[in-house]
C-alpha cells in the first residue's frame, strides 16, 4: 500500500477513535497512535475537539504527549521527561524516527556526531543500523551513508506536522521562491530572445559572406579567362608579323 494512503487511513481511524472518547479514555488512543509503526502525522488527532479539551485538565499530560510527537524531538522529551509519562519502547523508537525527520528539514547532510547526540546513540554501528532498519526501510527517508565523511546524505525525507507559527514562515518561503522563479523565467525568456536575435544575425551574416564568396569566385573566373585568352592573341599576332617579314 502507498505510504501516503496508509497514513491517511490510519489518521482517519485514530480521529474516529479519539472523537468517540473523552478524558482518561483518550490516554489509550494516544498511546496506540504514538506507538503505531506506520503513523508519523498527528495534527489531525490534535485537532479533534475532545483531545483539545484535555488542555488544563488532570488529563492534560496526554495532550502534551501528543504534542510532543506532533512537533517535538527526542531531545525535547529528555529535557521535559519529569513532566511527561515514561515512554514505551515503541514510542521511543517513533520519537527518534521523528527526530531524524526534524533534522532533515534544515540540513540535507547530517553529521554522525550530531545524529548520535540527538538520538542518544553510543556508536556508529548502532546509528547506521537505526538509519537503515528503522528509517530507510520504513520509507520515511532515503539517503546515503558516508562512512568516510561520517555523515548521512539525505535525498528524501517525509514531512512532519507544521509547528505553531510555522505556516506563516512557510508561506513567506514559498512566496520568495515564487518571486525568484518568476525573475528566473524572465531572465531565461530574455536570453532566448537574445539567442534568437543572434541566430538571425548569424544567418544574415552567413548569407552575406556566401554572396561575397560567390562574387569573388566569379571575379576570379573572369580573370582566369582573360589571362588564358591573351597569350593566344599575342601568338597569332606574332605569326602574322613573321609572315609579313618573309614576304
Amino acid at each position: 500500500m502507498d505510504i501516503e494512503q496508509n497514513q491517511a487511513e490510519l489518521i482517519d481511524n485514530f480521529v474516529k477513535q479519539a472523537s468517540a472518547q473523552k478524558g482518561t479514555a483518550l490516554g489509550s488512543v494516544i498511546l496506540e497512535a504514538t506507538s503505531h509503526p506506520s503513523l508519523f502525522a498527528f495534527s489531525e488527532i490534535l485537532a479533534v475537539p475532545t483531545v483539545a479539551e484535555l488542555e488544563g485538565t488532570e488529563n492534560s499530560v496526554y495532550l502534551k504527549v501528543l504534542q510532543l510527537f506532533a512537533h517535538g524531538t527526542w531531545s525535547d522529551y529528555r529535557s521535559n521527561c519529569s513532566s511527561l509519562p515514561q515512554l514505551v519502547p515503541d514510542q521511543v523508537l517513533k520519537l527518534k524516527q521523528l527526530t531524524v525527520l526534524t533534522l532533515a528539514e534544515t540540513n540535507k547532510v547530517l553529521p554522525y556526531d550530531e545524529l548520535m547526540m540527538e538520538l542518544d546513540v553510543m556508536n556508529v554501528r548502532e546509528l547506521e543500523d537505526f538509519l537503515i532498519n528503522e528509517c530507510m526501510y520504513a520509507g520515511i527517508v532515503r539517503g546515503k551513508l558516508d562512512q568516510l565523511r561520517r555523515c548521512f546524505e539525505i535525498q528524501f525525507a517525509a514531512g512532519r506536522d507544521l509547528r505553531p507559527g510555522q505556516l506563516g514562515s512557510m508561506i513567506q518561503t514559498l512566496s520568495n521562491w515564487l518571486g525568484t522563479s518568476d525573475n528566473l523565467l524572465v531572465s531565461i525568456q530574455e536570453k532566448i530572445k537574445w539567442a534568437d536575435t543572434m541566430s538571425e544575425l548569424d544567418k544574415k551574416h552567413r548569407k552575406e559572406v556566401e554572396a561575397r564568396v560567390e562574387e569573388v569566385k566569379k571575379s576570379v573566373s573572369v580573370k582566369k579567362l582573360q589571362t588564358v585568352s591573351r597569350p593566344k592573341l599575342s601568338s597569332e599576332g606574332s605569326r602574322i608579323s613573321t609572315l609579313n617579314l618573309v614576304e
